[in-house]
């Protein structure tokens, strides 16, 4: 089956089942910025936001993990405790790590655009019987081609992040480049390859775990 004819069943979802799905995604977004390690050597403290968001974006494709990031974004604006550390406000977008808050929004819809394909295969997989019918090494390789767009797709999400919130940074506390990177990159590098890999690693339970909830009879 061609790419281009593949449709992802969460295209089939209900405005309602959205938003349920829009607002859980930013409220595991919220949860993950409680789980906050402040490190000596920088202002930008060691979070799961990004896991949630990478996961997310994974799950539920680049327009509604984007809107799930912008709802957690919207509410930490207007003041609700849902940063770093719980703490909230319109100021935290001008301070040294509103670029990284930038970033989240754009990692959501880059890590689900690169992921969209292989997503929607995973969903017809499941969804056409006579998918089931391909050859076991067919299968594995739908499965590996998948897979290895999910590791892709976390990668250039990662990125996305540092690509607004090292400059910011920068520009804020007035380093030179080397410094910002040394303190606001290079210390997150290891945190973040273990997440990445663990929001790849999850995507496909995760997103099986949606169809039996949401698609009971679509195979």
């Amino acid at each position: 089956m061609s790419p281009n004819k593949d449709q992802s069943l969460i295209q089939t979802l209900n405005p309602l089942q959205r938003t349920v799905l829009i607002a859980l995604g930013a409220a595991s977004i919220a949860v993950g910025a409680f789980i906050a390690i402040p490190l000596p050597v920088s202002p930008v403290p060691i979070v799961l936001q990004n896991f949630f968001i990478l996961l997310m974006a994974l799950v539920l494709g680049p327009k509604m993990g984007t809107a799930s990031v912008a709802l957690y974004l919207i509410t930490g604006a207007l003041g609700l405790p849902v940063f770093a550390g719980g703490k909230g406000g319109v100021a935290h977008f001008y301070g040294p790590t509103g670029g990284y808050l930038v970033g989240f929004l754009l990692s959501a819809g880059i890590t689900g655009a690169v992921s969209g394909i292989g997503a929607k295969q995973s969903s017809m997989n499941q969804q056409k019987p006579v998918e089931m019918s391909l050859p076991e090494s067919k299968k594995r390789k739908e499965r590996v081609k998948i897979r290895v767009q999910d590791v892709a797709a976390v990668a250039a999400g990662v990125f996305t992040v540092y690509l607004f919130g090292v400059p910011w940074l920068a520009y804020k506390l007035g380093f030179h480049w080397t410094k910002a990177l040394l303190v606001g990159f290079l210390p997150f590098l290891p945190g973040d390859l273990i997440k990445a890999t663990a929001a790849a690693a999850l995507a496909p339970h995760v997103r099986r775990l949606l169809r039996k909830e949401f698609f009971p009879y679509a195979g």
